[in-house]
């Protein structure tokens, strides 16, 4: 038999002619999509739409069903484990490590890692017992992630990734030598000319901010290492932004090709040069500000050493 769990929000008068959904995502601890969801549902008492006005004195009763197994099979996967608690996990992800299973990526992700170091200590994200995937990073790019064990967690994590309040830097090798530092800016979207790419657009598209400073030059000035701070979080923001002014990430086979006269340990190198450093931001709980770093993993260590 599934084990439920009930929780009651009573309307004040300040929440007089809110939205159900909203006034519940605002008194409970999960999000307005969940909500909805529960309503649709019918774990919602007394059984009102999503959209209708709550008065002052009313008393709802919300049917929380237990989570229930997530899809991906748990799989014992060695993690670098940064940080955890009872409401979220920090790690260092590998290089070669798909974050979400998908399309030909159904095993060996970190999501299946995290099903079987997590177990029972997930909650349920959306009332599905998985963790709560509130940013990625590309497979071949290494670095630090943060996920939620539960809805309140993944909630008000997703809340800073939206109003950018979170703070990333990453560090890269690029070709060339670019500006000792500069801002670039540009809508990306999907590539009119190729939908499995990227782009700066024209219209459309999302806004995206790029900060990014010199660091080292590399190779005979062939090369740099660069310190990126990201305003947005947009997919390829990194490698789309630095091929734009034409310093491509070495090793990214999708943006950019080794210019004429690159070492052969640059044109060798396999996968994008690209090292998710630094991440800071507010824990969903107790307000704290935490604050991670990691070194370069090493093979771009011996990359920058070498130059």
């Amino acid at each position: 038999m599934t084990k439920t769990k009930l929780m009651t929000a009573l309307v004040d008068p300040e929440n007089k002619g809110m939205r159900l959904d909203k006034f519940l995502s605002i008194r409970l601890p999960f999000s307005r999509s969940r909500i909805a969801a529960l309503i649709e549902n019918g774990h919602v008492l007394p059984s009102l739409a999503a959209d209708t006005k709550v008065k002052p004195g009313q008393v709802f009763t919300v049917n929380i069903p237990e989570a229930i197994e997530a899809t991906p099979r748990p799989q014992k996967i060695e993690l670098n484990i940064l940080y955890e608690d009872a409401d979220l996990i920090v790690i260092d992800k590998p290089a070669g490590m798909v974050v979400h299973p998908g399309a030909g990526n159904f095993e060996g992700t970190l999501v299946n890692a995290l099903l079987a170091h997590c177990g029972n200590s997930l909650s349920g994200i959306g009332g599905v017992k998985r963790p709560g995937i509130v940013h990625r990073i590309d497979k071949e790019t290494s670095g630090i992630l943060a996920i939620a064990k539960n809805d309140m967690a993944h909630q008000k994590l997703s809340e800073q990734f939206a109003c950018h309040s979170i703070q990333r830097v990453y560090q890269a090798v690029v070709y060339g030598i670019p500006l000792p530092q500069g801002k670039i800016e540009g809508n990306i979207g999907r590539s009119p000319r190729n939908r499995q790419k990227m782009a700066i657009v024209s219209t459309g598209g999302k806004p995206a901010v790029t900060h990014y400073k010199l660091i080292k030059k590399l190779y005979q000035e062939r090369a740099a290492l660069i310190e990126c701070r990201l305003e947005t979080g947009r997919t390829h923001q990194i490698r789309v932004h630095m091929t734009s002014i034409g310093h491509p990430l070495v090793g990214d086979k999708t943006y950019g090709n080794p210019p004429k006269g690159t070492p052969d340990i640059l044109r060798q190198f396999p996968r994008q040069a690209l090292h998710a450093a630094v991440l800071t931001f507010v824990h969903p709980r107790t307000g704290e500000t935490l604050s991670f770093s990691t070194p370069l993993p090493e093979d771009m260590s011996c990359l920058v050493k070498n130059g």
